[in-house]
């Protein structure tokens, strides 16, 4: 408990220098307004902003960027009670019911619960972070070269079966990139792989290139293409404090869904939406009028809203502690991460103590910003629905394109986004997921290094990957999720997804 309480003071005393204590309010405000703005999304936010962290120290990125993500959980909340327009995914269960509330004139009464759920829970959320990081690094310092390849490799299965669509068109994806992993100087000999010559390629993919194109630009292109819908925003939202019979109906619900997505996030896959969904669900089951759920129920917003913004802060648990990226945002953030030196695992803890305490308080304070600025501020929010969308994406064109180069004065990286951005907007025409390239393209250099780590010391045999039981139990358990994933029932479902996207 005292070496808890000792790390939390360095946390703090990191979080609160000033340059820090800017770029997390910058990343609470960002986050929230992209959270409120439908179709942009804190993955396209992140891959756009990526460069510009460059110039900060590595834990003030971090900390820029983790407040893009968990306040998106904020800013979707807004419009999603207000105009029954979910900014993000996770707020669409939001929806059913704050918007519902809203109708009846209890719309400042949702957006306060939601409000006071995040805050409690994403406090929660950052307790269990502190709680359960230390001894998950100590348990991964002591895995072996072979441990880690079948955990790269349950990664990438999971990349491919917790996507949407195709499963067929999924492993396409992951096995680009990888290959585009493989792509630059052999990690031991410096030989050139799959350059074709190319100097410029020596090096590698560039992760904010890549990521830039393929989910800020592509983003752009898809959002232009669809038909812009402008709300019909009440100037009604009335008192913004729930009373104490609110109160009372949303303390359980608030519980289970702290309780919940801090489970949930941990867990590979997109945890802030499927959390705030298994919330909802959880909620109706044990309510003893579920009839009065998806017309204005006060659980159906407290509980979902705790349970997105407890497993948003969760969710870095795997990337800190083992370095595997859960989802594709993690993956943004890792990439992040090893831009500015620092390698995401279970050293991070004992290398870069400042980087690591310094973003779990930054998630507390975060928290706090959320809540003081977000409630005063609705109606400037709720204002930004009502710009349209063709005088907002030539700025945002203009941030990539000066982000970018500003990084390594190289115009080829510029040409290189829009390519990317093209190949990202025909891959979502013809319905290919690009998350699971991205995740393969993180986890493909990963993966590399542990085979070949492995060979090494086993002098070349691979009985080392199937000797070792933890080993067998991780690539059993691979094998089983693919195999699950070819049932019949899960195919639907995702053929299911797919259409709805």
């Amino acid at each position: 408990m005292t070496d808890l309480l000792q790390h939390l003071q360095l946390g703090f005393s990191v979080v609160f220098s000033f340059q820090n204590l800017f770029l997390c309010l910058v990343g609470c405000l960002v986050g929230t307004l992209i959270g409120v703005l439908p179709g942009i999304g804190p993955l396209a936010t992140i891959a756009i902003l990526m460069p510009l962290t460059y110039s900060a120290d590595p834990a003030g990125a971090i900390i820029m960027l983790a407040g893009i993500y968990y306040g998106a959980q904020y800013g979707g909340s807004t419009t999603a009670i207000l105009v029954n327009m979910p900014g993000e995914s996770s707020s669409v269960v939001t929806a059913l019911d704050g918007h519902a509330m809203a109708r009846q004139g209890r719309a400042g009464k949702a957006l306060g619960i939601a409000a006071i759920g995040s805050f409690i829970a994403g406090s929660f959320a950052t307790l269990v972070v502190a709680a359960v990081a230390i001894p998950l690094s100590r348990l991964a310092l002591g895995l072996t070269a072979g441990n880690y390849f079948s955990l790269m490799l349950l990664g990438l299965t999971l990349a491919i079966v917790l996507g949407s669509g195709s499963l067929l068109k999924a492993f396409c994806m992951l096995l680009i990139g990888v290959t585009m992993a493989l792509v630059g100087a052999d990690q031991i000999t410096g030989e050139a792989r799959l350059t074709f010559g190319s100097q410029v390629l020596y090096d590698g993919f560039d992760m904010a290139v890549v990521a830039m194109g393929l989910f800020g630009i592509a983003e752009i292109l898809r959002n232009l293409g669809a038909s812009e819908r402008q709300p019909f925003v009440d100037n009604v939202v009335g008192g913004l404090l729930p009373d104490k019979q609110d109160i009372k109906d949303s303390a359980g619900a608030i519980a289970r869904g702290s309780l919940l997505g801090s489970i949930i996030g941990i867990i590979p896959g997109n945890g802030a939406t499927l959390s705030s969904f298994a919330s909802y669900v959880l909620e109706k089951k044990l309510s003893k009028h579920p009839e009065t759920f998806g017309k204005g129920a006060i659980q159906g917003v407290a509980g979902p809203e705790s349970a997105n913004n407890a497993a948003a802060q969760t969710t870095f648990v795997p990337l800190l502690t083992l370095g595997l990226p859960s989802t594709a945002t993690m993956a943004l953030v890792g990439g992040a991460m090893t831009l500015h030196g620092v390698v995401p695992g279970p050293q991070v803890i004992d290398m870069h103590p400042e980087l690591f305490w310094g973003v779990v308080t930054s998630m507390w304070l975060g928290n706090l910003m959320l809540v003081i600025i977000n409630l005063p501020l609705i109606g400037v929010w709720v204002k930004f629905l009502k710009v349209p969308y063709h005088l907002l994406f030539p700025t945002i064109i203009l941030l990539c394109c000066v982000g970018i180069y500003s990084v390594n004065s190289r115009p080829t990286d510029v040409l290189m986004v829009a390519g990317f951005g093209l190949a990202g907007y025909l891959l979502y025409r013809l319905k290919f997921d690009p998350t699971p390239l991205l995740l393969g393209l993180v986890l493909g250099g990963m993966l590399e290094d542990s085979l070949r780590r492995g060979l090494i010391l086993s002098r070349g045999s691979f009985w080392t990957f199937v000797s070792d039981p933890l080993t067998l139990v991780l690539l059993g358990l691979s094998a089983v999720i693919v195999v699950s994933a070819l049932s019949p029932s899960i195919s639907r479902g995702r053929k299911v997804l797919s259409e709805d996207e």
